[in-house]
């Protein structure tokens, strides 16, 4: 049945669905509509919606309610039977789950703010939607049972005067800036406060130079409780609070108690975020942890390089440690070394625009050039003795860096890559920079040179390729010291339909050698991330699957399936772990090809701040000292993030 068709016969189809009800073929089902016209229906209901909230009712916004209702409820009962499920999927479609689904978002890459370009902005309305029920495609939608209802009226969403304050890079009486609204769109979308978050741009009535601005988020909710019981004398309780009270801030606490630990019983944690203060964008920070072998105070105010015409980024970190470092040397014995020390990190830069020119902004994205200098210091108050044979890591030291680089960066959106459902921001483009500094320490002065290159794309039918090559080291009187080159590689494939669900592939490289390490440096393939979840390492924990060169693949299999848990979508993982490592006197590839693999699902509900959650059965044919092959794991999987081309503050290449 195509478009026309259905125009035609819209107002039968419905009366004759109605009927059915009434025989008990079918009754209700989630939020869909008829496929005539789609667009122009989706982009007025969504003017609709928002006009409801502000006063502004056209004539038919009752009407379009009552249907979105009619329509919800059509679905779960025509749902019930095969025959009729399949009539519904021929006639009608779900706007929301198809966006999701088939990857509709990613196709949105025309900038919808082009035509609007120079009028000047009137009103900015602020529409704050429910953590669950509505979204931002669909304002109508409704809470599915009464705990999504309890959870609404729980919650406390993101407060108007913040959002207007702090994270907005518009005003009233700007001009509309197309890049200027996608950039903020992504930004409020990349917070972590916000499941999603989508803005509009609609011409004033009977006005040519006045646009009105609405601005619909969507909070994800906010608290995450944590902690664990194993009895009065062992337990643990805690709480992150990533929304405090609406206003943006984030706190965190965390208590452990192991009464039959003789060093210490009690063990705690906090964190107060205070993001984006004004609109200078500055985000402030303060740490505070007490555990056995970590104590640390810190605090830091920082702004990065938010889009990419943020002129000015920097940074300024205090932070006092002490630690018990657990060191394996060469011969596999185990020292444990207490250290403490201060340490401070400052750093500044600016960004400059090249080669503009406003048709290719969108298409080939912004190039800029970034300036930044750096400072850091270490001084250790206690350490073991500092020789030019032994812990040469323990010295203090003054390291200045000084960065120049070039960035080219745009965003593409897609959907259901790390996410399963939100609107992804993929960064496509290219950075190249070089590093100079040089190192005060108390072994002599060294100079550092290093540089880096990336880039992403994405390649038609083939799918997204991310690569990035690092290469720096200290020239040192004998030589290149403390050097390291490392390449690595993230593919992901286009989304594939199947009758089960959407699916991806991905495949992840790493390869990283040492140059002139001290001996006792080495990098590992043991991973505290998990396997199956892109990580650069097992997720295994082995003293032999140390050295000085590693090579890591990972491959995964991801089925978006169908399956709805209570709200949790469901995806279904399979993925193999390869891995080489060896010290200098081995060649790398005459090594034993350690091997990790296994079947999982994951649960999520991105309207949560909670981890994914994943169960998995992975198989350790070859790990050295693992007398259990067969593993099982329930476990939390945090959100990947994309590989940005946004160049920062200038860093030692690091050894990992």
């Amino acid at each position: 049945m195509n478009q026309l068709h259905l125009n035609k016969y819209a107002l039968t189809l419905r009366h004759w669905l109605v009927g059915l009800m009434v025989l008990g073929l079918c009754n209700t089902g989630a939020v869909a509509q008829q496929d005539t016209t789609r667009r122009q229906i989706q982009q007025k209901r969504e003017t609709d919606s928002l006009a409801t909230v502000y006063s502004k009712v056209v004539a038919d916004s009752a009407l379009m309610q009552r249907d979105s209702v009619f329509y919800s409820r059509l679905k779960t009962r025509m749902y019930k039977h095969r025959l009729t499920r399949q009539f519904y999927d021929a006639v009608f479609r779900d706007v929301y789950n198809s966006r999701i689904q088939t990857g509709e978002v990613s196709q949105i890459e025309v900038n919808p703010f082009k035509p609007f370009e120079g009028r000047i902005i009137g009103d900015i309305f602020i529409r704050r939607l429910g953590v669950f029920g509505q979204t931002v495609y669909d304002t109508l939608r409704k809470p599915g049972n009464w705990i999504e209802r309890t959870g609404n009226r729980v919650h406390t969403n993101t407060r108007e005067n913040v959002i207007r304050h702090s994270y907005l890079l518009f005003k009233e009486g700007d001009a509309v800036d197309p890049t200027v609204l996608r950039d903020n769109e992504r930004l409020l979308r990349n917070t972590s406060i916000f499941h999603d978050a989508r803005i509009l741009v609609l011409p004033r009535e009977g006005s040519r130079q006045f646009v009105d601005v609405y601005v619909i988020t969507q909070d994800v909710w906010s608290l995450l409780p944590s902690g664990g019981f194993g009895g009065f004398n062992n337990f643990s309780v805690g709480f992150e609070q990533r929304n405090f009270r609406g206003l943006g801030h984030q706190l965190l606490g965390q208590i452990n108690y192991n009464g039959s630990d003789p060093r210490q019983k009690a063990e705690y944690q906090g964190r107060y975020v205070v993001p984006f203060i004004g609109k200078t964008f500055l985000t402030a920070q303060a740490d505070v942890l007490y555990l056995r072998d970590l104590k640390q105070a810190s605090a830091r105010l920082y702004r990065p390089f938010l889009t990419p015409d943020t002129k000015y980024a920097g940074s300024i970190e205090l932070n006092y440690t002490q630690v018990n470092n657990r060191l394996v040397t060469r011969d596999d014995s185990v020292l444990s070394v207490p250290v403490s020390y201060n340490y401070s990190d400052v750093w500044i830069g600016r960004s400059f625009r090249l080669f503009y020119n406003p048709r290719d902004q969108d298409e080939k994205g912004r190039t800029r050039l970034i300036i930044a200098l750096r400072n850091t210091n270490y001084e250790y108050t206690k350490r073991p003795d500092v020789t030019s044979d032994t812990n040469q890591i323990y010295q203090d030291s003054r390291t200045t860096l000084f960065s120049v680089g070039i960035t080219r960066r745009k965003y593409v959106r897609d959907v259901l890559i790390y996410g399963f459902g939100r609107t992804e921001d993929v960064p496509v483009g290219e950075s190249i920079s070089t590093i100079v500094g040089l190192d005060n320490a108390e072994l002599g002065q060294r100079m550092y040179l290093g540089a880096n290159f990336s880039q992403g794309k994405y390649i038609q039918k083939f799918g997204y390729v991310y690569g990035l090559i690092s290469l720096g080291g200290y020239i040192h009187s004998s030589g290149i010291e403390q050097g390291v080159f490392s390449f690595e590689s993230n593919y992901f494939s286009p989304l594939l339909k199947s009758r089960w669900g959407n699916m991806r592939h991905f495949f992840n490289s790493r390869y990283t050698t040492g140059i002139g390490r001290f001996s006792n440096e080495y990098i590992s393939l043991s991973s505290s991330g998990g396997v199956g979840v892109n990580t650069d390492g097992f997720g295994i924990n082995s003293d032999a699957l140390r050295g000085t060169k590693r090579w890591f693949v990972n491959y995964e299999n991801i089925l978006f399936s169908k399956l709805s848990l209570v709200g949790f979508r469901v995806a279904f993982i399979t993925f193999a772990n390869l891995g080489l490592i060896s010290f200098p006197d081995r060649a790398l590839l005459r090594g034993p090809l350690y091997q990790g693999y296994g079947i999982g699902f994951r649960l999520r509900n991105e309207n949560l701040t909670f981890n994914s959650f994943q169960i998995r059965l992975a198989y350790y044919p070859n790990i050295p000292g693992n007398t259990i092959p067969f593993r099982q794991a329930f476990e939390g999987v945090p959100t990947l993030r994309f590989r940005d081309f946004d160049l920062s503050a200038p860093q030692i290449i690091p050894y990992r």
